[in-house]
């Protein structure tokens, strides 16, 4: 578990200064699909899923 958290940590990071510095490339599309991959086996990932869940509910209600 403390090599996955670290491993989620790295790539966020660099998924963070990928958006700062370039934008992002085709490369860094991979690596962000990598960190998504990475933070879903995580044990933060039912909290994830459940704020997810409650901001579609949130915006599923606004009537305009």
């Amino acid at each position: 578990m403390v090599l996955s958290i670290s491993g989620v940590v790295l790539l966020g990071v660099v998924v963070f200064l990928f958006f700062r510095k370039d934008g992002l490339k085709p490369t860094h599309m991979l690596v962000c699909a990598l960190f998504g991959f990475y933070l879903a086996s995580t044990a933060i990932a039912p909290s994830i899923k459940a704020g997810g869940a409650s901001l579609a509910d949130l915006l599923g209600g606004i009537k305009i």
